[in-house]
């Protein structure tokens, strides 16, 4: 049976203070607190739970 996902709320708490501490090099995208890298960890977790849902 196929799931369909009519709305989804995705809550994020970000501590400023450990992502500025983290600005010593590299580009702001490959850094682990940039917003890039927040949205792609939340997209992962998000499709580990659909595919675990699935699977049941």
């Amino acid at each position: 049976m196929p799931v369909e996902i009519r709305e989804m709320v995705i809550k994020v708490a970000v501590d400023e203070a450990a992502g500025s501490k983290g600005n010593t090099g590299g580009s702001n995208e490959q850094q682990e607190g940039s917003p890039e890298a927040i949205v792609r960890t939340c997209v992962e977790k998000v499709l580990e739970i659909l595919k675990d849902q699935r699977e049941r």
